[in-house]
């Protein structure tokens, strides 16, 4: 009851800043790509083994199925299509069954284990975000069909845009498998990573998109999954030094990207502060335990080794954790929370206007 207080009260700060607008009709639609903290269950419909159609995900979700979607509940960008009046969920686009409604409010494109380097997507045969702009402009072709050219175009210049991922490139091919390693020191890879995101977000664009939400990194190394693979329960400090050093980078990208593409609006969230601020004081939001997951020991399970089988922590809300690498829904609730702030005080702020 707390959080909804919370969020109504920022929204009706939103209103008394643009008070021309109805918060409802702020964006006809959202559209998501990016990673497994996105992906709300394209892999389901792919050949790959990094699902998550299986229990214990989705535990919490509502009807207690899973879903797809790496946590035991909802992710952030469901929270943020239901903060905003547009539906209760988004559904993932290769979804079979698709309604015209989803269509018109926005879908998911995400895909679990993938990043913005296609050689990290290839390590679990998932989707690249490379291939997810493909998908996008099927979505385009099918929205046009639907409602027409001129009202497709209004819908996608006035949608919403989150772009989420970087994780995984440097997580797999970089610091784990190493792969990245023999061609680039890790200011040149972090460069390499954000030249590539720079390249999709011009993509969107010139398929008429305006307004970017674009993710910065989490602290990499206090995933229970990095620590396991130092053999550490404490956080790596060189991974969350890596972190901010590309957040930083990516802080200082957006605008120039805004400014060379006129009419956008570059909105950074920093993911890194909500998740280090539950890490360091947990018991402030309801957590005791933040170092390990909820599903088996907590370590090195995810995907297709978090299982019907697996034993499992008797209160997700507890954990900050759902497996070795992506947060409860309780968790992602508070980082809502947060990145809507950041949201809000961006778009008030901005000189392009509503």
């Amino acid at each position: 009851m707390a959080f909804i207080v919370v969020i109504f009260a920022l929204l009706l700060k939103f209103t008394i800043a643009i008070p021309n607008h109805d918060l409802s009709h702020l964006f006809p639609a959202v559209l998501v790509f990016g990673d497994s903290t996105a992906d709300s269950g394209n892999n389901n419909y792919i050949s790959t083994s990094f699902k998550a159609d299986h229990r214990p995900y989705g535990q919490d979700f509502p009807g207690g199925i899973p879903t797809g979607r790496f946590s035991n509940g909802k992710l952030v960008p469901d929270f943020w299509v239901s903060l905003l009046g547009i539906k209760d969920i988004i559904p993932p686009y290769l979804q079979p069954n698709l309604s015209d409604f989803d269509i018109r409010t926005g879908v998911n494109f995400a895909s679990a284990g993938s990043g913005f380097d296609d050689l990290t997507a290839r390590v679990s045969q998932v989707i690249p975000v490379t291939r997810q702009l493909h998908y996008f402009k099927g979505y385009i072709r099918r929205l046009k069909k639907l409602v027409g050219v001129k009202e497709a175009k209004r819908i996608i210049k006035g949608a919403l845009v989150s772009v989420s991922a970087g994780t995984n490139d440097f997580t797999i091919s970089f610091y784990d498998l190493r792969t990245r390693r023999n061609d680039f020191d890790i200011n040149d890879y972090q460069d390499y990573v954000q030249k590539k995101l720079q390249n999709f977000v011009e993509e969107l664009y010139k398929l008429g998109c305006r307004t970017f939400v674009v993710s910065g990194l989490p602290p990499m190394g206090c995933l229970p999954i990095q620590m396991a693979s130092r053999f550490t329960r404490t956080c790596i400090k060189d991974q969350n030094a890596d972190a901010r050093n590309y957040n930083n980078k990516l802080v200082n990208l957006l605008p120039q990207m805004q400014s060379s593409l006129g009419g956008s609006r570059m909105i950074y969230t920093d993911i890194y502060s909500p998740l280090m601020e539950m890490i360091k004081n947990p018991r402030k939001y309801g957590f005791t335990v933040t170092k390990m997951g909820c599903c088996g020991i907590g370590f090195m399970e995810a995907g297709p080794i978090c299982t019907p089988l697996t034993p499992i922590c008797s209160d997700p809300s507890t954990h900050l954790f759902f497996d070795s690498i992506h947060p409860s829904e309780a968790a992602y609730r508070h980082i809502t929370k947060t990145l809507l702030k950041q949201i809000i005080h961006r778009l008030s702020n901005s000189t392009n206007g509503l």
